[in-house]
């Protein structure tokens, strides 16, 4: 088991921060940051949250930090569906509903979905049951054959901006079951149905997701919306991901779309 100021190094280093910055930046001296490191000094429960604080620690490595120091972990864990959380649920259902006719989805730390719009549903028609079965995995249900890999243009280049985004997660937060799906399915040539090596992206504004079903094409892009300010670990480990249509035709699908839904 690693020390708080192991644990505090690795974080200054995956940061890429001096001690001396990281002084100036939680108001302590760098001499203080070095003996902290060494274990020549035991911070406070206070000075951990501080520096952790500067560092962009998340909350549950927060709490690690904490133990590890041997204090009592500050940060709870509450099911996104309990009641503590229902202001919360709340508010995610109202954006969710609010980007109706576009998709939009949440995710939590694994990439797993927790809530959806209405607008997803005619997508994982064309998805096998297995697939589907909690918990729905964003990742694994867009690059698998037998989800909606196969109706996805540019699979290559999607898959290339996957693991542009993993890779920076896990630069940011390590975590062990992240980075089980990172080697299962985005490692270059791995994954199902895989032969492509580390595909270029090519637009230098936002990639779309572009769909083929029968003759229809869509052409989606996403953005992601987290929480600004959370002291709960579910909060900070969510993130909503909203699709806008990339062009004329496939707003137009949508906004049919949902009025056929509002009249039925």
């Amino acid at each position: 088991m690693h020390t708080v100021g192991e644990l505090l190094r690795q974080w200054r280093h995956r940061r890429r921060i001096s001690q001396l910055d990281l002084a100036i930046a939680a108001g302590v001296s760098a001499r203080h940051i070095s003996l902290v490191e060494t274990g020549k000094s035991n911070p406070s429960a206070d000075m951990i949250v501080r520096l952790a604080e500067q560092l962009d620690v998340p909350l549950r490595e927060r709490n690690r930090l904490l133990l590890a120091a041997g204090f009592a972990p500050r940060y709870t864990e509450r099911p996104l569906d309990g009641d503590v959380l229902s202001a919360a649920r709340g508010a995610i259902g109202r954006v969710l509903r609010a980007h109706e006719p576009y998709p939009a989805l949440v995710v939590d730390r694994r990439w797993n979905i927790v809530m959806t719009n209405s607008a997803l549903g005619p997508f994982l028609a064309h998805v096998a049951p297995d697939l589907l079965r909690p918990p729905i995995n964003m990742v694994r249900l867009g690059l698998d054959p037998r989800g909606l890999a196969p109706h996805i243009v540019n699979l290559a280049e999607v898959r290339a901006l996957l693991r542009t985004r993993i890779r920076r997660q896990l630069a940011v937060a390590p975590g062990d079951e992240l980075a089980a799906l990172y080697e299962e399915l985005l490692t270059p040539g791995a994954g199902p149905g895989c032969a492509d090596a580390d595909h270029p992206i090519e637009s230098e504004v936002a990639v779309p997701m572009i769909f083929r079903f029968g003759a229809r094409e869509l052409r989606l892009f996403s953005t992601t919306t987290t929480f600004g300010t959370p002291t709960d670990i579910t909060l900070d480990e969510v993130a909503i991901e909203s699709y806008y249509p990339a062009d004329a035709e496939t707003a137009a699908y949508f906004t049919a779309s949902g009025r056929v839904s509002r009249d039925a």
